[in-house]
């Protein structure tokens, strides 16, 4: 018999434990489809994204190493906010189309679960709930996710805040679940017994 391919969409607010838990299932077998990496990479040095951009906004969107100067986009789309949807134009499609490279290449290397690692996946809408089969949300209050960040990227309690009202509540994120991690109160190994949990129910 064939085995089942399993498509799970992984997602959690900043400072949720999700890269943590994304490690723990690729130490397990699956493979990572990391939406975020995918999209940094598009505006690094020789990304994909890199001519399209220059050709939209400028060459003063390119910083020296022929990166996308990530500050002026910023300011860039603070002044204008029609520019955002221009660069999600140029973007989203590359990040649809790599993702679907690595997952066909997962598949074909007889990988048979596929954990696509999305920090926006409730923002995005249906674009990502119709291809995955199941939505896995790391959760915890919203008081630990903002300590965590302070504590790892030094960054102020407004700051954090902020950041944190830019991506979907934890209400909106719970309410698309299919499965929740309560990443709270937990150690390393009580996290990975969790995910061991939720891994056998992939066959990992």
């Amino acid at each position: 018999m064939t085995q089942r391919t399993w498509r799970i969409g992984l997602t959690g607010g900043i400072g949720s434990g999700k890269s943590t838990v994304s490690g723990f299932l690729a130490r397990r077998g699956a493979a990572i489809i990391d939406a975020d990496a995918i999209s940094r990479s598009l505006t690094a040095p020789g990304g994909r994204a890199m001519g399209a951009i220059a050709r939209n906004f400028g060459d003063e969107m390119l910083s020296p190493n022929g990166a996308m100067d990530r500050q002026a986009m910023r300011q860039r789309i603070f002044l204008d906010p029609q520019a955002k949807r221009q660069l999600e134009l140029i973007i989203h499609p590359l990040v649809s189309q790599i993702t679907a490279e690595q997952a066909q290449a997962a598949v074909q290397s007889g990988q048979h679960v596929l954990v696509f690692d999305v920090p926006l996946l409730v923002e995005s809408g249906e674009r990502w709930r119709k291809q995955v089969d199941r939505v896995i949300v790391v959760d915890c209050d919203t008081e630990t996710q903002t300590q965590r960040v302070m504590a790892r990227s030094g960054l102020p309690m407004e700051e954090v805040e902020r950041i944190m009202a830019q991506q979907a509540s934890r209400s909106q994120r719970l309410a698309c679940a299919d499965t929740v991690l309560f990443n709270q109160g937990l150690s390393f190994d009580d996290l990975d017994a969790q995910v061991a949990l939720l891994a056998a129910d992939f066959g990992l």
